[in-house]
């Protein structure tokens, strides 16, 4: 097992330790720190790690960065997890591997105003790599993690950098038509209860209805029971900065 990750030369790698990694990258963003400072930190039961974005459009369409970094998760577990494991994404930030929750990514700004160009944007992630040793199966169906999952054997640092490779792939050229066209179709098509009912879960509000895709800036389209249809826009899943 590799102790240390290795990220492409555009990326600066940050170890916090036991600290947090969404705290330090939002602090030393705060204090205008360069973008492309990945600050990680694993240990035996998590695997977190924040990457420092500097978004050059209004926030509303600068989430596209939060949802390339997720994207590119998805493609790095799917692409050194087990053929038959199933890695899918929640609308609002829920990781889900076979349909069990094992963690999230989220997402922090300078601003929370959409039509204001954020200073930067933290994309945050945490992996549950194993449930503590009190657990016990059943407990909690609806949360799992890599091992009980079987995918035990997938190496938390070679899992790392392979978000890191992969999530730059989907931010390359993000502004251009073509690239954010390209992100959208693989977004849709690793979103959890597509064309499902769904509950989807803000601060402040729940929303339940079926859910019918995303728009072009990646927010959810929920059509309730009385037949409206509701647009959630994806700025509104940013959580306070710590």
């Amino acid at each position: 097992m590799n102790l240390v990750p290795r990220f492409p030369p555009l990326l600066t790698s940050y170890a916090t330790g036991p600290a947090n990694p969404f705290t330090v990258a939002c602090d030393r963003a705060r204090r205008g720190v360069d973008a492309g400072l990945l600050a990680w930190s694993i240990g035996s039961e998590r695997l977190r790690a924040a990457l420092v974005l500097a978004p050059e459009t209004p926030l509303g369409q600068a989430m596209a960065g939060y949802v390339a970094c997720a994207v590119g998760f998805q493609n790095a577990l799917g692409a050194t997890a087990p053929a038959e494991t199933a890695v899918h994404l929640d609308w609002n930030g829920g990781l889900r591997l076979n349909g069990g929750h094992f963690g999230r990514i989220n997402a922090y700004a300078s601003t929370l105003d959409p039509k204001s160009i954020p200073d930067w944007l933290v994309v945050g992630l945490d992996v549950t790599l194993e449930l503590g040793p009190d657990f016990e199966p059943g407990q909690t169906p609806d949360w799992t993690s890599l091992y009980h999952e079987g995918c035990g054997e997938v190496d938390p640092v070679d899992l790392l950098e392979a978000w890191a490779r992969h999530s730059l792939v989907w931010l390359h050229d993000i502004e251009t038509a073509q690239a954010r066209a390209n992100l959208h179709r693989e977004y849709e098509g690793l979103l959890w209860k597509l064309h499902d009912e769904t509950v989807v879960r803000l601060l402040g509000e729940v929303v339940a209805g079926k859910f019918l895709g995303v728009d072009e800036d990646f927010g959810c389209l929920v059509k309730s029971e009385t037949g409206e249809t509701r647009l959630l826009p994806l700025y509104r899943i940013l959580e306070e900065a710590p």
